[in-house]
């Protein structure tokens, strides 16, 4: 609070004020305002200098802080709807004055809001030459000559301007620099790519030519072996065509001694029939 009541209107207030009895509520109010003083933080008073609302001002800043009582509800009280708070005890209404202050509140805004507005206008008008002030914006000059504030201001937006550009300048050199080095690392990688490729390359054609060179004594290989079994399969041929003669010629006696060896036992077992007949 005491950084703030320089810059904002403070109206103290004590919420849930149904919480405690009256006479306590009184001793709070004094307390709180003792401790104010004491503390040296500055509350929004009513003005007085006023005659058409000075009495009621006057009766109203006796009342701070402001004890007040809130609800959302609406208790029926005869044959009226009324925002209270109902309790086992009894009901207290909002909008009572003898059960709270929140009318008392909402009277004092209503009669002060344009001295409140007034205020938080120059509270405004104090915070914005305090920092000014410290970003080095006065009305009074190095010789106590009078500056005009717009001039200083200009001056600031152009030093301020300057200091982008030079800032805009070291970040650009920064990349440059770190775009060449990039550069130079990309390239050295590569020139050690194309060595090892070149490298690769002579190794495969080295290869290409072992493997030739075993591809060639392979078929070499190959066709002594064709000439082989072409020489084979020739003398081959040549006993298969003499043995089927003599197999037949050996086949045909074979068959005619059979033929001989049947004729004699038929002739003998006729014989041996005529006999014993």
């Amino acid at each position: 609070m005491r950084s703030l009541d320089s810059k904002v209107n403070i109206i103290p207030v004590i919420g849930k004020a149904d919480s405690i009895s009256k006479t306590e509520l009184q001793e709070f109010k004094k307390k709180i305002m003792s401790e104010l003083t004491s503390n040296g933080i500055r509350i929004y008073q009513c003005p007085t200098d006023d005659e058409t609302v000075s009495e009621i001002n006057s009766i109203t800043n006796g009342y701070l802080p402001f004890a007040v009582v809130g609800s959302m509800e609406k208790v029926k009280i005869g044959n009226k709807m009324e925002r209270a708070r109902q309790y086992p005890w009894g009901i207290v209404k909002v909008e009572n004055e003898n059960h709270c202050d929140t009318i008392k509140l909402r009277r004092m805004l209503c009669i002060n809001m344009e001295d409140l507005k007034d205020k938080t206008r120059a509270y405004y008008e104090s915070y914005r030459r305090c920092r000014l002030e410290k970003l080095g914006c006065r009305d009074i000059g190095p010789e106590n000559k009078s500056v005009s504030l717009q001039e200083v201001i200009e001056t600031k937006r152009l030093e301020f301007c300057l200091e982008v550009e030079r800032k805009e300048e070291e970040i650009w050199q920064r990349f440059v620099q770190r775009v060449k080095e990039k550069a130079a690392m990309l390239e050295e990688a590569e020139q050690q790519v194309l060595t090892e490729f070149e490298y690769l390359t002579l190794m495969h054609q080295e290869e290409e030519l072992k493997l030739g060179k075993e591809k060639k004594l392979l078929e070499d290989e190959k066709t002594q072996f064709v000439e082989k079994k072409a020489v084979t399969e020739s003398s081959q041929s040549q006993v298969s065509v003499s043995s089927p003669v003599s197999l037949k010629t050996q086949g045909l006696q074979k068959v005619s001694h059979q033929r001989a060896m049947r004729k004699f036992f038929t002739f003998t077992f006729i014989t041996q029939i005529a006999v014993i007949f």
